[in-house]
């Protein structure tokens, strides 16, 4: 018997559901509180009062996260930069919380099943929508890295102009990253605006409706992501490569198709010839399924 809380916290919304032996709760959703760090920790901590009682709480945020601390090093969208969120919350609440990166906990909810047990052991994420984000379960469990940070994916460099070696960087996301080159806003909303489109919105459906500018912007969007998940294949070679995220699931396959090409072109003979790329199941449950599941993971370490 296990009863854990999961919390979504994102910068238009904050949702919490609980998973209860293996079945997850219809979430609770408020808009997030942003007025200022405490008025969102004061949110968070009401919000989850409501769920409890409760195992362990887990908790995915859009930011770069010390997860031995919960802190978060930088945040984007919401005032939690340098908030020591789970030490806070943990004596708020006296039950176990545990903070993580929204695509971490996204990551591993899409390597668990419908019941809640692993089925998925080697697994990389990337959530494309504002910006491109990740996250990577080996084993089922989530690497963090040496303090945490793991996995920025939306960073690696998929289209730099190194002829006259490293160009002078210019701040995030860099010219050639994944995200600036395939994210909904700076990657598929500049095609889409290039080529006379509204947005990236505007060019998916332009794009089912059989708009040579929209398929265009789909192929170029999809072959730059392609061009990142062989870079992802050939380091990881995982069981499966998942796209979530808003403008990724939106997308679907216009974005997919081209995407599986060109990663097949770009990875090495031999490597992922066991993978499978594939769009995320879960959609918004992800977050908060997610965050639970990786709530009862650490709950499971202690001694």
């Amino acid at each position: 018997m296990s009863r854990l809380v999961g919390v979504d916290v994102g910068g238009t919304k904050v949702a919490v559901a609980v998973l209860e032996d293996g079945e997850l709760q219809p979430a609770r959703v408020r808009p997030t509180e942003k007025s200022s760090p405490d008025a969102l920790v004061d949110q968070l901590e009401e919000a989850i009062e409501e769920a409890l009682p409760a195992d362990a709480v887990g908790i995915g945020i859009p930011s770069v996260v010390e997860f031995a601390t919960g802190r978060a090093r930088s945040s984007v969208n919401i005032p939690l930069e340098n908030v020591a969120l789970r030490d806070i919350l943990t004596k708020r609440l006296s039950t176990p919380v545990y903070v993580d990166n929204d695509a971490n906990v996204a990551a591993v909810a899409e390597a668990h099943g419908p019941d809640a047990t692993v089925d998925v052991r080697h697994l990389v994420m990337l959530t494309v929508g504002t910006g491109v984000g990740g996250g990577i379960v080996i084993d089922g469990q989530i690497y963090r890295g040496a303090t945490g940070a793991a996995a920025e994916l939306g960073h690696i460099i998929i289209g730099a102009n190194l002829e006259n070696g490293a160009s002078e960087p210019h701040g995030f996301p860099q010219e050639g990253s994944l995200e600036r080159l395939a994210s909904g806003h700076y990657g598929i909303d500049t095609l889409a605006a290039e080529r006379g489109l509204k947005d990236g919105p505007g060019a998916v459906e332009a794009a089912r409706k059989g708009d040579e500018a929209g398929l265009e912007v789909m192929r170029i969007a999809g072959e730059r992501l392609g061009i990142g998940i062989a870079n992802v294949i050939n380091i990881f070679d995982p069981d499966v490569v998942v796209v979530g995220g808003g403008a990724g699931s939106a997308a679907g396959e216009l974005l997919l198709h081209p995407a599986r090409e060109a990663a097949a072109q770009y990875t090495l003979r031999g490597v992922g010839t066991k993978t499978e790329i594939r769009l995320a199941r879960y959609g918004p449950e992800a977050g908060v399924l997610g965050a639970a599941i990786m709530a009862g993971q650490e709950l499971a370490k202690r001694p």
